[in-house]
């Protein structure tokens, strides 16, 4: 049985052990869009850890079969997308595609990467969710390409009002094994980070961007 909440601890004690995800709420992040933030998330280091790999793999072929039902195929994302949707693939038996960020300039031009047929049930892995474009622009090209997305699922999510929005705009289903708030409540239970940090970190989270106009000015 799927045990959700079970499950999102879990996920978050071996994001923080491997140092997947950092948290460094006195000594910010930049990253590539110029926000200062408290978080890095990089979920390619699981799959260096072969136990939490199996486990991330097993943990999101349960969830899609509790939510989406059957599929016909999966779709990783280019390009962290890409191993997480094989694992899952190859635990469902499934065929695999996955979605290029831009269409090939050489060839075929091709955006969608393998075989596909029109009007398959396709489910999207992503390995993380932040406001949910790249995500969303896949999610488009499939079903530009005649599938049938049923959803979406992801290894972690910071919890954005914004991305919500986005995918609920886009009409698009999403679930993920952990998210931000599980992430900061086990990080605090068990000594990553301080007390009095959690609620620098919680405010990051509510305006992600001007917290980090906030910590330019204060650094």
């Amino acid at each position: 049985m799927y045990n959700k909440s079970d499950i999102e601890l879990k996920v978050a004690e071996f994001l923080l052990q491997i140092k997947a995800i950092k948290l460094q709420p006195n000594n910010p992040f930049t990253w590539a869009s110029g926000w200062k933030s408290p978080i890095y998330c990089d979920n390619r280091i699981t799959l260096s850890h072969p136990s939490v790999r199996t486990y991330i793999r097993q943990k999101l072929a349960q969830l899609i079969q509790e939510e989406y039902g059957a599929v016909d195929v999966i779709a990783g994302v280019a390009t962290a997308g890409i191993p997480q949707g094989v694992l899952v693939a190859q635990e469902l038996g499934l065929p695999f595609i996955y979605v290029r960020s831009k269409a090939k300039e050489h060839g075929t031009g091709s955006l969608i990467e393998g075989e596909i047929v029109e009007g398959q049930r396709v489910v999207v892995i992503e390995d993380l969710i932040s406001t949910g474009k790249s995500s969303l622009q896949a999610v488009d090209a499939l079903r530009d390409a005649g599938l049938s997305v049923a959803g979406l699922v992801a290894i972690f999510t910071y919890g954005f009002d914004h991305a919500d929005e986005n995918f609920a705009n886009a009409k698009c289903r999403y679930s993920t094994l952990s998210n931000y708030s599980t992430l900061i409540q086990y990080a605090a239970e068990h000594s990553f980070i301080a007390q009095n940090d959690i609620d620098l970190l919680n405010k990051w989270r509510e305006a992600p961007s001007e917290w980090g106009r906030d910590a330019v000015v204060n650094s």
